[in-house]
């Protein structure tokens, strides 16, 4: 809930959203802002599952400064508003001949938001979207705008690059796109031991792209991979772009039979598996090997994405690529409650039951590497980088539906989530700021070090008073600190944080 309204504040104001359509108006919000004691909350698309934006106080949403600036396609320099959805940035970006180098599995965000949580694709060649990113504009608590970049304010660049919406309102971006091209994919599925058998050699290496879906109770994979085709080659027809048949899950009979499925499990969890293999069997083939293959060819844009089907919950977490195998394999250990003798049993150690536990899947398993194209040394590694300083990362996707927008039933999800978690930190995880997760700052300090106390300080000095401070970052970047010292005291906070409160307890489950 928001901090208590001054008595001079009209009511209407209490909690005004506004869509600015240029920087001006985006200064003119923020400065009306601090004269009337609010947070701001900057707002897009809604995509991330967790309460980062959720505020009573002031909204401010940036569809409406959603323009590209410029496009050179001879440097692939490209400014644009930061309010510019994915899915349109990379229209505009196809019609100048341009691509941007690599996506995530969706393209509903603002590229402002894409690159303040820290947004990522899955190759072992590109690190996080915010790469391409050479130069932002930022309108800070005191409603002006600053120019940053790798040789302009660094370090004000590399916090904004990845902020989770505490430092201000980014209102521009320059980025350097790369000339279009189109996608090979590919993919089968198979056991995953085949899976952990090929990890060290061709699996991760295997194409420029590379992305996993692994299913706990199946204990199989879908493994999918794509190389750039030359646009000379789609130009010229000796390659044309194919779109693959709409599959089981993309269909619409499909959509909403896993949707019931799903919708029932909350009632008869025990059926969890046998729909994991009715519907992904369906989907993806009840066979493995060659002759489960798909493939197509699409522009890049299209490759990428992928349909998200229902409203969810999702853990996501980054740890060393070599560490894949044993997360997976001791995942899998518990999920299945597997005992000496059983194929595939490994000791899992984790400290959680797993009795009477039913989970969603696919577990979403992807890569990146941010020394390839991004460091500290260029100036453009974000202060808050979930991924490994010196090496590649895996990221580990643990998803639960919301069929019906409906929490599945019980503590099923806080249990597993809890034993994902701990797994997560045995193996020097971190997690993905846009996601569900429970971490405290202590936690976060001492896993980012000096990079922390950077990213804070950057911070405090631009937001001086918490404009752009809720709930959220008090809970995992602020901590929470006593102003007499010791326990029992006043709580201390920033004049403009917006403080939450529960009006009653929250309910567990559906």
């Amino acid at each position: 809930m928001a901090s208590p309204i001054p008595p001079e504040l009209p009511p209407e104001l209490a909690s005004l959203p506004a869509e600015p359509e240029s920087v001006a108006e985006v200064e003119h919000a923020v400065t009306l802002a601090r004269q009337c004691r609010r947070r701001l909350v900057t707002v897009g698309s809604g995509h991330s599952p967790s309460d980062l934006t959720c505020t009573s106080s002031w909204m401010l949403n940036l569809d409406r400064l959603a323009g590209v600036l410029t496009a050179d396609p001879a440097t692939g320099l490209c400014t644009v508003q930061a309010g510019i959805r994915l899915r349109a940035l990379s229209a505009a970006l196809a019609a100048a001949g341009l691509a941007l180098p690599s996506l995530g599995s969706i393209d509903e965000q603002s590229i402002a938001g894409a690159i303040s949580t820290g947004t990522h694709g899955s190759s072992l060649r590109h690190g996080l979207v915010s790469e391409c990113v050479v130069a932002l504009k930022v309108t800070l608590a005191d409603g002006k705008t600053r120019e940053c970049s790798p040789q302009q304010r660094p370090e004000l660049f590399r916090a904004a690059l990845l902020s989770v919406g505490a430092l201000g309102v980014v209102v521009e971006v320059t980025l350097r796109a790369v000339p279009a091209f189109s996608l090979a994919w590919s993919q089968t599925i198979d056991a995953d031991a085949r899976l952990f058998s090929t990890w060290e050699g061709e699996l991760w290496k295997q194409a420029e792209f590379v992305r996993v879906w692994w299913f706990p109770y199946m204990r199989r994979a879908v493994v999918w991979h794509a190389d750039k085709v030359p646009r000379e080659d789609i130009e010229s027809g000796r390659v044309r772009h194919r779109r693959p048949r709409t599959s089981f899950l993309d269909s619409r009979l499909g959509y909403h039979v896993y949707h019931n499925l799903l919708a029932l499990a909350r009632w008869f969890p025990r059926i969890t598996p046998w729909i994991e293999w009715f519907v992904f069997g369906l989907n993806y083939g009840f066979r493995n090997g060659e002759r489960t293959r798909v493939s197509g060819v699409q522009p890049s844009y299209e490759a990428f994405l992928l349909n998200c089907l229902y409203s969810q919950f999702v853990n996501e977490w980054a740890i060393p690529l070599h560490k894949g195998p044993e997360a997976l394999q001791r995942l899998s250990a518990w999920l299945n409650r597997l005992r000496p003798g059983d194929p595939g049993y490994v000791e899992h150690r984790i400290p959680f039951s797993a009795e009477g536990l039913w989970v969603h899947s696919p577990v979403e398993v992807r890569v990146s590497d941010t020394t390839v194209n991004a460091s500290a040394a260029r100036g453009n590694r974000p202060w808050l980088d979930v991924t490994p300083a010196d090496g590649p990362a895996l990221y580990l996707n643990a998803t639960m539906y919301r069929p019906y927008f409906r929490d599945p039933t019980g503590e099923a999800t806080e249990r597993y989530y809890a034993a994902f978690e701990w797994l997560m930190r045995d193996l020097g995880g971190r997690p993905h700021w846009a996601k569900t997760f429970t971490v405290s700052p202590d936690e976060f300090a001492s896993w980012y070090g000096d990079d922390w106390r950077a990213f804070r300080q950057v911070r405090d000095a631009a937001d001086p008073e918490g404009m752009f401070v809720g709930p959220w970052h008090r809970r995992y970047l602020l901590g929470e600190r006593s102003s007499a010292g010791g326990e029992g005291g006043e709580m201390e906070r920033l004049p403009l944080e917006e403080v939450g409160f529960f009006t009653r307890e929250p309910a567990k489950g559906g």
